[in-house]
């Protein structure tokens, strides 16, 4: 069957049922446009929610507490297992899935994670610590105290301060608790817990694991529940039980295992991903022992709090630069030397 090449403006064929059908694209089209559901528009907004800017709790004291916004940062480290990896200091990120963002302004749960670059801290690398205990918003968080990580979703009424204000002299756990019961066996749930989601993590299965490397799976989910705690260890296995109940000071290694697999918390830089903000890294929840049954610096992590000056967003900007080694300038100025 020939195809008709000629416009509904030459009036031939179906013109009319062309014309009608192209007015009820073009009304469908700005009525999309005015309620902002547009899927150029819902990428804008998702972008805008996660790579805002935000601001780090400033630690007076050296230490980290509940309620701080930090970010999570590996340092660098040379990868020894691969020839390929990705250098620099890594910070965990939320990485929503590519096909279902066009779906919905926030992202969808659960929802991944990967390592990049650290820079600036944003909406999608800032993470708030909240207690799993009863704890106090302020109080010093320390080592084999359950925690948790919270992170806002991307709506635009929530932000990092409301998470920390809602938990106010009150445990997280408590505050879900205590909430007025909206109908018999139900509760309401804070309008902040509506919002964030947590770092959670689940023992492995042949259904559920991580991307790449096929080990414990390490995700974003709104369902508050035992798969939300971690705890922070020393690094140093000799010193670990010396420091368990010591404060965590802040931008120092620490571990962070989850309660309930009892894993730790890995990136993997030599295994890439394909996220909706570019080329990224694996992470996963994993323990990585050396020879010494140390863990490797795969499991290091650093909890970056804000810098109060005004030329540097956090303390981890402004470390002291290495010193560089003289060690080879020193037979040139030997005795001999000229």
């Amino acid at each position: 069957m020939a195809q008709n090449n000629y416009g509904h403006g030459v009036r031939m064929g179906n013109w009319n049922e062309d014309v009608y059908l192209e007015e009820e694209l073009m009304r469908d089209f700005l009525e999309k446009r005015d309620k902002g559901e547009l899927l150029i528009q819902r990428s804008v907004r998702l972008k805008e929610s996660l790579l805002r800017p935000t601001q780090l709790s400033v630690s007076e004291d050296g230490h980290v507490h509940h309620g701080d916004s930090v970010m999570l940062v590996n340092p660098d480290h040379p990868e020894t297992e691969a020839e390929v990896s990705l250098r620099g200091d890594l910070s965990l990120c939320l990485a929503p899935d590519e096909l279902r963002t066009h779906l919905s302004d926030t992202p969808e749960v659960p929802c991944g994670l990967s390592a990049a670059p650290a820079g600036d801290p944003v909406g999608r690398n800032t993470f708030v610590i909240l207690s799993a205990e009863p704890a106090a918003t302020g109080d010093v968080l320390r080592f084999g105290q359950n925690f948790r990580l919270g992170i806002v979703r991307g709506s635009e009424g929530t932000t990092l301060s409301d998470i920390t204000s809602a938990s106010l002299d009150n445990s997280f756990d408590s505050l879900l608790s205590n909430c007025c019961p909206m109908r018999e066996g139900q509760q309401e749930v804070p309008a902040f817990a509506q919002t964030s989601l947590y770092l959670s993590s689940d023992h492995r299965t042949l259904l559920k694991s991580s991307k790449r490397s096929w080990l414990q799976e390490v995700y974003l989910t709104d369902e508050v529940s035992y798969l939300n705690c971690w705890q922070a260890a020393f690094p140093d296995p000799q010193l670990r039980l010396e420091h368990e109940g010591l404060p965590i000071p802040a931008n120092s290694k620490i571990l962070i295992n989850h309660c309930h697999t009892n894993r730790g918390l890995a990136v993997h830089r030599h295994l890439f991903l394909r996220t909706y903000f570019g080329k990224e890294v694996e992470v996963a929840a994993h323990t990585h022992l050396d020879s010494h049954r140390a863990e490797k610096p795969r499991n290091h992590w650093v909890l970056v709090v804000g810098s109060p000056r005004k030329d540097s967003c956090t303390l981890w900007d402004e470390r002291t630069p290495p010193v560089p080694d003289t060690r080879a300038l020193e037979p040139a100025a030997g005795p001999g030397a000229q």
